[in-house]
């Protein structure tokens, strides 16, 4: 009887282990939360963070749960890898979701880090093109690319008679990814840049490119950069006499640009982005997204960034939906591919076996005289 009994409640405790677990599922974000990027990775984790709170009040999905185990990098490449691999070693992260910077998840695919954990990246914060082409299966891209924002720029440009472009750009993989999409995007217009000047990784030392870019008089500049030197070359162009039209990817914060360049500096300053615009409620899921962070994050203020990894989020719930209880890896990576056409409230993304991009906006944005974004 006593054995009886000893079995009985081993089994029970294994049940409630399993219980446990079941009513969990684990998502793993690598961001950078220090260093340079580090705005920015707050951001990011809080778009998702305020998605997955809500479906977590209203049950969880399936009746589990969602846990976000999330990681600093700072920016670095080298612990992108060592958090990454760290991550898929443990069965219970199904997927990943909003990692940030070109150079950081190329080195991923080419360590194979993702096939051989056999995980779905989900929402990465970069349009680098060599995650894109040649097609890789793992990651699954919210966004439009590098090349698509530098060919709206361009286009903008060229429709003004504005021909002689420069770039100032990181020198890493990103940078580069943006540098080759403006070239191309003038290629295609028998144009070529006036000036190439790029920056160290991780440092805001920009001197030497903006002394660069000024030599050339160019009439339109161009910035494959993050905030804070995004912001240095803005201020210090600004302030040394430079009057080109200012442009920069859509990895930018507008508020931190204003607040590190000044208002004066940063006022004019156009900045692609490759989600609908998130300040006024107009499509259902701007909607949804402002009530959300209202709820969820009462002090965060209204932010593209927030607002993207917002949307990466709904995707990644949806394919744990599709994927039924007990979701794996291999389940959560097919129900990706299923989202054919899907709806996120006003935005549609598309996917497929062989389609990893879901979206291809763009449009571009200004900072206006109040240091708020106008479209």
């Amino acid at each position: 009887m006593r054995k009886l009994r000893c079995w009985v409640g081993g089994l029970l405790v294994s049940l409630a282990a399993l219980a446990a677990s079941a009513a969990e599922v684990v998502i793993g974000q690598v961001a950078p939360l220090s260093g340079v990027l580090a705005s920015t990775g707050e951001q990011m984790v809080l778009g998702g963070k305020v998605y997955f709170d809500a479906v977590n009040a209203q049950g969880g999905v399936h009746g589990a749960k969602i846990r976000l185990q999330v990681e600093d990098d700072g920016y670095k490449v080298d612990d992108t890898v060592r958090l990454t691999r760290a991550m898929l070693d443990h069965p219970e992260v199904v997927a990943l979701f909003g990692f940030a910077g070109t150079a950081n998840i190329a080195q991923l695919l080419a360590d194979k880090v993702l096939e051989q954990g056999g995980a779905a990246l989900v929402a990465p914060y970069t349009g680098g093109e060599v995650l894109r082409t040649p097609f890789n299966p793992w990651i699954f891209h919210v966004r439009a690319g590098y090349a698509d924002e530098a060919e709206h720029m361009v286009q903008q440009l060229a429709t003004l008679g504005i021909t002689r472009i420069a770039v100032m750009y990181q020198d890493d993989g990103f940078g580069k990814a943006g540098l080759a999409g403006v070239e191309a995007a003038l290629e295609r217009r028998q144009l070529k840049l006036v000036a190439a000047a790029g920056y160290e990784r991780n440092t805001d030392n920009v001197d030497s490119a903006v002394q660069t870019i000024r030599a050339m008089d160019a009439q339109a500049v161009i910035m494959i950069a993050v905030n804070k030197p995004a912001a240095a070359f803005t201020k210090r162009y600004r302030e040394q006499g430079g009057g080109a039209r200012l442009f920069n990817i859509s990895v930018v914060d507008p508020a931190e640009i204003v607040k590190l360049a000044g208002l004066k500096n940063a006022h004019g300053l156009a900045i692609s982005q490759v989600v609908p615009y998130p300040y006024r409620p107009q499509l259902p899921v701007v909607r949804e997204y402002q009530q959300l962070l209202k709820k969820y994050a009462p002090e965060a203020e209204i932010n593209y960034t927030s607002f993207e990894t917002f949307l990466g989020a709904k995707v990644l719930v949806e394919a744990l939906r599709r994927a039924g209880p007990q979701p794996t890896r291999a389940r959560v990576l097919r129900a990706l591919e299923s989202l054919q056409g899907f709806d996120l409230g006003g935005v549609t993304l598309n996917y497929g076996p062989n389609n990893r991009v879901g979206s291809r906006f763009v449009e571009v944005t200004v900072i206006g005289g109040n240091g708020r974004l106008m479209k």
